[in-house]
């Protein structure tokens, strides 16, 4: 008996060393994809084209990152047949490293617009406008990566409220748009451009409350809609009527 029981606590520990090196691999795999987003925003803000195309290079890191990700994660689940408590925690990273992936596809749709609309009438105001975008976004993944290493669901939850900043600066930089082309048409290649940018980065913020509704079930073992924008949304429009009436206070 106490050979048996020595063996499964050495079954233990070898599964929990592998558990411990699946949760490192996805932080890693996070910071690598908050690294992206910023490049390649600074990339399009800056005009740097040669920034835009190193992005694009390096995207296969996010892509072997996730099939590595997914190959652990099935491996642990075939071979370890864990508990509840760690089945959802391998559940959750498996299911989160797929919206990392997606956030880094779309740090590299960023960056070949910048490829894409290089040359054209640049509108500063507008890209000061994604460039604070982009900060909150990058913010909304960090918190949510730390609450991940915490398993802080309190946190994953004030992250994906945060979404609804987000979604607001969205439709007030597409407003600022229309107007932008209205006001002189030369600058329609790049508004269309900066369209497409602010919708990727507001795609980002959905992608990041789909990570921290993966941390809650992880520490609840339920699914829940956190998207504040889509579980009320008389939410945005409230808070976009509130900044309509701070325009004239």
């Amino acid at each position: 008996m106490d050979q048996i029981a020595e063996e499964v606590n050495v079954m233990n520990e070898l599964f929990s060393d592998e558990l411990k090196k699946l949760k490192w691999h996805f932080m890693e795999m996070g910071i690598n994809v908050s690294e992206q987003i910023y490049q390649s925003t600074k990339a399009f803000i800056d005009h740097d084209r040669q920034l835009a195309q190193s992005v694009i290079d390096n995207d296969q890191k996010t892509n072997d990152e996730e099939t590595n990700l997914e190959m652990q994660a099935l491996n642990l689940i075939a071979l370890k047949q864990p508990v509840a408590e760690d089945f959802r925690s391998i559940i959750s990273i498996l299911k989160a490293s797929s919206d990392l992936e997606r956030v880094g596809d779309h740090a590299v749709n960023i960056a070949r617009e910048t490829i894409r609309v290089s040359g054209s009438q640049r509108v500063p105001a507008i890209e000061g406008s994604i460039a604070d975008m982009t900060a909150s976004v990058r913010s909304m993944l960090e918190k949510v990566l730390d609450a991940y290493v915490h398993s802080d669901e309190d946190i994953a939850r004030q992250v994906a409220k945060s979404d609804l900043e987000v979604d607001k600066q969205y439709i007030l930089i597409r407003d600022n748009i229309t107007a932008a082309m209205r006001q002189n048409a030369d600058t329609v290649t790049a508004s269309s451009s900066y369209l497409m940018v602010s919708r990727l980065l507001e795609r980002v913020g959905d992608h990041i409350v789909n990570l921290a509704e993966w941390i809650v079930y992880n520490s609840t073992g339920e699914l829940t809609e956190l998207n504040p924008g889509k579980s009320d949304p008389e939410m945005l429009h409230t808070l976009l009527n509130n900044e309509e009436s701070d325009k004239w206070q």
